[in-house]
């Protein structure tokens, strides 16, 4: 294996175990400070609405200046949300930590268009799948971090092991990982106008519905990612603790099938395949899992997370892997910044809709994540006949 990709991998890997401490953390910090259910899911949207505006920057900004200081500066960036974290001792402040996350996080993009930059097309979703299973091994040992150092030590704990993290993360980008991007053009400007963007990106035939279905996806999945923390503490018994262990279940599982599995699947099944199939096996994920019989909570409830694995790792990865087929070596880092970005759209609505549909019902962000997933279904069902259509009138003379 290319020596790149590994350092890339431990970079993205570190990086997220930072991440992953604050996803059981966050909603019981923010409830500690006085939030309603609903404001707790708001604590994601002004991450994701920061990754959404940064997304595109990055990425533009890694395309003319190369990936390699894009994603030390952005690891710095989040290393100075974690300390603010350490401090916040109102809402308002942890909003303003997890903003700032948020700008350094939309460095993802950059990542991705490295793995692009050193990976054959034929070899790009095996690869990019390694950013998945990053992020899968960051939910295995982030969580049950965040959980341990907050139960022993207390949440501004939490925020300083992060910043040790992302420390370790800078001298590891600094000393070892090398600049992959060989087609900058110093005089493309770069433009911050994440809405300005979006709609181009809309107007872009290429590109339009990949970015609408992933949209679309995570949406879905980011209404169960709020919950169920939530969820799993008010109406299975679970402490903070085991709520962390539970994410470690879903980030193993999400770090065999995209560290493992993936190429295999690619190989055997089409894209078209892996992304329907992704579709189904992510919406029957979302409905099972709150429907798991409490009595019966260990082991039916790793049902619905191989789901959720499966489906996740099969049709994210497809998604990433068509954009950068369409794009252009030169474009490549700004269309997964886009990408990254219609991602972060749905990790805006997901949140908004599940504290408040929490509220109403807990079981409403599952189900009404399954149904819109079925609707994803559908919006892929249409996109593949007419690329199939478009293939066939290609090859008239």
């Amino acid at each position: 294996m290319d020596r790149r990709l590994v350092v890339l991998f431990l970079t993205i890997f570190i990086d997220l175990v930072g991440f992953g401490i604050f996803i059981p953390v966050v909603p019981f910090v923010a409830r500690e400070l006085g939030a309603s259910d609903a404001l707790v899911g708001d604590t994601s949207v002004v991450f994701s609405l920061l990754m959404y505006a940064f997304g595109p920057f990055w990425g533009a900004v890694s395309d003319r200046y190369g990936r390699r200081p894009v994603i030390a500066i952005a690891v710095g960036i989040s290393a100075v949300s974690y300390l603010l974290f350490s401090f916040a001792g109102t809402i308002w402040m942890l909003m303003l930590s997890r903003m700032l996350t948020g700008v350094g996080s939309a460095n993802i993009a950059a990542a991705q268009a490295y793995i692009t930059d050193i990976t054959p097309p034929e070899k790009r979703a095996k690869s990019l799948g390694m950013v998945g299973a990053a992020f899968g091994l960051g939910f295995i040992f982030g969580p049950p971090l965040g959980g341990l150092v907050y139960g022993s030590l207390g949440a501004p704990a939490v925020g300083f092991v992060a910043f040790g993290l992302c420390v370790i993360n800078l001298v590891g980008i600094w000393l070892l990982l090398p600049e992959s991007h060989a087609h900058r053009d110093q005089s493309a400007p770069i433009r911050f106008a994440p809405v300005t963007a979006t709609i181009k990106a809309l107007r872009d035939a290429r590109f339009r519905d990949l970015y609408l279905i992933g949209f679309i996806y995570i949406t879905a999945f980011a209404m169960m990612q709020t919950a169920v923390p939530l969820l799993w503490k008010d109406d299975y018994g679970l402490t903070e603790a085991q709520v962390s262990y539970m994410f470690a279940a879903v980030g193993l599982a999400s770090a065999i099938v995209q560290g493992g599995l993936l190429g295999w699947l690619t190989r055997r099944f089409s894209e078209a395949f892996l992304i329907t199939g992704g579709c189904i096996l992510v919406s029957l994920g979302l409905a099972g899992t709150c429907l798991v019989p409490p009595e019966h909570f260990v082991p039916l409830s790793f049902i619905p997370i191989a789901f959720l694995a499966l489906g996740n790792g099969a049709l994210w990865p497809s998604l990433a892997t068509i954009l950068t087929r369409r794009a252009s070596p030169q474009e490549q880092g700004q269309v997964l910044g886009m990408n990254q970005s219609f991602g972060s759209l749905g990790r805006i609505a997901g949140p908004l809709m599940a504290g408040r549909a929490y509220e109403l019902g807990h079981l409403l962000p599952f189900l009404g994540g399954a149904v819109i997933m079925v609707g994803a279904l559908l919006y892929v069902r249409s996109f593949l006949a007419a690329v199939a259509m478009k293939a066939v009138s290609d090859e008239r003379p």
